[in-house]
């Protein structure tokens, strides 16, 4: 019986890779609903949204590999069932596939906007290749964007659509863009940074509606009685783990599938790994669901693993990224929001080039280095506790 792995993303050729990789020669399905091959999906608001990279960039493997390595790949099949009795998933189609381990990397799909208004033609979210194909067009021709949602995804929007020239405005609920990921301290250096390069932010504020004609969003309606011109509009307020599939199996669910530091579910012969996972970390002591690249990366390496007998356990400290402008960032480790209760810095806030880090009780939780390189590696070791936060502020 096969080895199945559901969601044809990174995380789920990273799995495929890994099998392969450990000596595993059964057969390895990889069952994923979009048409294009696995790709990654970081270059989708940064360099491939900016024009600065080409498609073939985005791609995981080249498209020999999943041949050359026996790994049965079936694009456009989407899985719509799973019997754990008689391990086996369906497909659309009707057809079935046994397997003997089965491994969900279903991702997670963005949360949409609900107001009057929001099924109009003209809002955009950004999660495939063909999402950023589409916004990268938009942007081309607009000359007013209006951006919902100041997290990482639409901030990036705002400077890509900035970048291609056009007029942009930034609608946050919150007092601050990404507040609730960073605080006060550190968010006040991402607000200065759009506001530098032009973007009008309007902070706590909602929005009541969406105006439009002829079928097409023309404008945004916000609570506070203004109105805003929108030849496009990117909505970034968050992402919802695709926890179906898992929920009607009848595995644990919580803030997505319920896995432990081996990636596996309720259902020994079923893990999931990536944007889906709810997983015990080991050296956090607690379960998280962490929704970026370096997860969607390395985590489905160790479930591979664990899928072929090997005892392991997944503790890489969480970690992202972001480019914006002529800022680039780093950030290692996981503080819950409000979780701290001092913020120490090292470097030139106003300049926009310094290392951070967020303390709870005197302990480090995270660390984030900001137009300063190669110290990632002396911030996951001050975060784990292997290097005197003292010693790296005294240099």
């Amino acid at each position: 019986m096969s080895f199945v792995i559901v969601g044809a993303s990174l995380a789920g050729a990273k799995a495929a890779e890994t099998l392969r990789s450990e000596g595993f020669d059964g057969p390895v399905v990889l069952v994923g609903d979009e048409t294009e091959r696995p790709y990654e999906r970081p270059p989708l608001s940064k360099d491939y949204l900016l024009g600065k990279a080409e498609r073939d960039s985005i791609f995981v493997h080249p498209p020999d590999w999943y041949h050359e390595n026996n790994v049965d790949l079936r694009l456009g099949a989407r899985v719509t069932g799973i019997d754990r009795a008689a391990h086996e998933v369906t497909l659309a189609d009707g057809s079935t596939v046994g397997y003997a381990k089965l491994l969900l990397t279903t991702g997670s799909s963005p949360r949409r906007l609900e107001v009057p208004g929001a099924h109009l033609h003209g809002l955009n979210y950004l999660r495939t290749a063909a999402d950023s194909d589409q916004i990268k067009a938009a942007f081309r021709d607009a000359k007013h964007v209006v951006v919902i949602g100041a997290g990482w995804i639409g901030l990036e929007a705002a400077a890509a659509a900035k970048t291609a020239g056009a007029d942009v405005t930034v609608v946050e609920m919150a007092e601050l863009p990404l507040l609730r990921v960073l605080g006060s301290e550190v968010a006040q250096v991402f607000a200065d940074l759009h506001r530098d390069h032009g973007v009008d932010l309007r902070l706590g504020v909602q929005i009541e509606d969406i105006i439009g004609s002829a079928g097409r969003a023309e404008g945004v309606q916000l609570t506070d009685g203004s109105q805003l011109r929108a030849d496009a509009i990117v909505v970034g307020i968050g992402v919802a783990p695709n926890t179906e599939l898992a929920e009607a199996a009848g595995l644990e669910i919580g803030d997505g599938v319920e896995v432990d530091a081996s990636l596996r579910t309720s259902d020994p012969d079923i893990y999931a790994a990536g944007d889906v996972a709810c997983a015990y970390h080991p050296f956090l002591g607690q379960s998280i669901r962490v929704e970026h690249w370096a997860n969607a990366l390395n985590q489905p390496q160790t479930a591979a693993r664990a899928m072929l007998g090997q005892d392991v356990s997944y503790d890489l400290l969480p970690y992202f990224y972001t480019d914006q402008y002529d800022l680039g960032m780093e950030y290692s480790g996981y503080v819950p929001p409000g979780g701290y209760d001092e913020v120490v810095f090292r470097g030139d806030r106003a300049d926009r080039e310094f290392v951070v880090f967020w303390l709870k009780n005197g302990r480090v939780l995270a660390g984030m280095n900001v137009n300063v390189w190669d110290v990632n590696e002396r911030v996951q070791a001050i975060v784990r506790g292997e290097a005197s936060l003292a010693e790296f502020l005294a240099e």
